[in-house]
């Protein structure tokens, strides 16, 4: 679901940028139960007029950037003292929809939210699409509209930035008393500070590839938008080479969860007759977590498209068929992980790895003694209204979010689910700020907002 690019490829600046046009396209993003509807009012942005600064001062089109060799301003000026200030880490699913989210509901004049948006992207991905670029269905611009188009006509701003660490006050004591009443600091890469009244982390997660040997090296990741287009054109290139002398395109996808399946049929799709595809699993299904139903259909697809399934394997380690450095194939050693299957090694041209994520929260740099809990995994340790444990005023969403089922089981961190849960929940019980009694506390509000609506992270179904 919810969900980031790779660290290590973006530019190290800060953008700032207040408004936004609304998607159309194929990629349809309203939520039929929100305030808000995504699909059906963004047109093509290539056309559209940009003005970009090499100075941190606002313009006509509600832009800044701040270039490389200049100094980042070092304090965050919110426009308003009184209102409150929330900060949105991450411009995924979850962060994307729960700031329009909170600038659509109904507000008392002086309890509207003022809502900055950071993220290390200048675009917006919408991930379920992503797969279509390799089809050839869809242009770059139309799956990743910049946050500057998409904030267009709304109070939001947008700062285009790393997070570097966060220095909250909000923690509770041992006797369960708060610390502060405010919320706390958020630190960029840029030198930027942000002082908050409520954070929501939404940072997403990035590929694993160090738990195999050779997996960093040689493996193509599919989780960014960055990733799709490096899969694409090495993919282009493999065509043009393998196309000469009439040898099949040999492709390995190591995963067979929702991103794995969706990759391999896909990719079989586009080479037909021209390529061999296989599926490596570790278990003996593929989608483990999906119902029956779901897997059943994935199954048929996979038949349909001749993908070969590996299922029951690890994969031990990857290297290059030879030692050229040249791109001359690779060799996957794989290992049984049930029995009655024998160890076997496959040769493929390209190594896509769909399986492990780290969420962005362990890159972050430490914050002293006042650190959120994480789980094994990396994700914050939340309860069922999505709020950190021991910080009142934080909330963490999709990949940053430990969310559990009623019997105390992660969820997976699919747009699946999310679509599902805030569903179910918003079609019930929909809540509009409105309603509110004025004189709840504020801790009220959002954890009465945040329980019923940030599970609109990851929704993307038809209007």
């Amino acid at each position: 679901m919810a969900v980031l690019s790779s660290v290590s490829s973006l530019i190290p600046f800060s953008c700032v940028s207040n408004g936004a046009k609304r998607l159309t396209s194929k990629a349809s993003l309203s939520s039929r139960t929100s305030g808000f509807n995504l699909s059906s009012r963004w047109h093509s942005t290539r056309n559209a007029p940009r003005l970009y600064l090499s100075r941190a001062v606002t313009n006509y089109s509600g832009t800044t950037e701040i270039s490389e060799n200049e100094t980042a301003p070092r304090t965050y000026t919110w426009p308003d003292n009184k209102r409150p200030r929330v900060c949105i880490l991450g411009g995924g699913f979850g962060g994307l929809y729960t700031a329009l989210r909170l600038e659509s509901l109904v507000w008392p004049d002086d309890k509207k939210p003022q809502v900055v948006l950071v993220d290390q992207s200048e675009r917006f991905v919408f991930k379920p699409m992503l797969y279509e670029l390799l089809s050839g269905e869809v242009d770059v611009w139309e799956i990743a509209p910049r946050f500057s188009d998409l904030l267009t006509n709304t109070g939001i701003q947008f700062l285009r930035d790393r997070v570097k660490t966060l220095l909250p006050c909000d923690n509770l004591g041992v006797n369960g008393s708060e610390s502060s009443v405010t919320g706390g600091t958020v630190l960029l890469e840029s030198g930027f500070k942000i002082e908050y009244d409520w954070l929501v982390l939404a940072l997403g997660a990035e590929s694993k590839l160090d738990v195999v040997p050779g997996a960093m090296e040689l493996a193509f990741p599919f989780y960014t938008l960055e990733d799709a287009i490096r899969v694409n054109e090495k993919l282009s290139k493999l065509e043009r080479k393998n196309f000469k002398d009439g040898s099949a395109i040999k492709v390995a996808v190591v995963g067979c969860g929702y991103a794995g399946v969706e990759l391999a049929a896909t990719i079989s799709e586009r080479l037909q007759d021209r390529g061999i595809v296989q599926s490596i699993n570790v278990s003996k299904d593929i989608l483990t977590s999906a119902p029956n139903g779901n897997r059943e259909a994935a199954m048929k697809v996979l038949m349909s498209r001749k993908v070969q399934l590996l299922l029951g394997y690890l994969v031990q380690s990857i290297k290059r068929a030879s030692d050229s450095e040249e791109d001359e194939g690779y060799l996957l050693e794989l290992q049984p992980a049930e029995r009655g299957l024998e160890s076997q090694i496959i040769e493929a041209d390209i190594v896509l790895w769909t399986v492990g994520a780290k969420p962005l929260l362990t890159k972050l740099e430490p914050s002293g003694s006042n650190v959120l809990p994480l789980n094994a995994r990396g994700q914050a340790e939340t309860d069922e209204t999505l709020r950190v444990k021991g910080h009142p005023r934080i909330f963490a969403l999709g990949d940053s979010s430990s969310l559990r089922d009623p019997n105390g089981k992660l969820l997976p961190t699919t747009a699946q689910v999310r679509k599902e849960e805030a569903i179910s929940t918003l079609e019930s019980d929909h809540i509009h700020a409105s309603e509110l009694n004025q004189s709840d506390t504020e801790i009220k509000t959002f954890r009465l907002l945040f329980k019923k609506q940030t599970l609109l992270a990851g929704i993307y179904g038809q209007p």
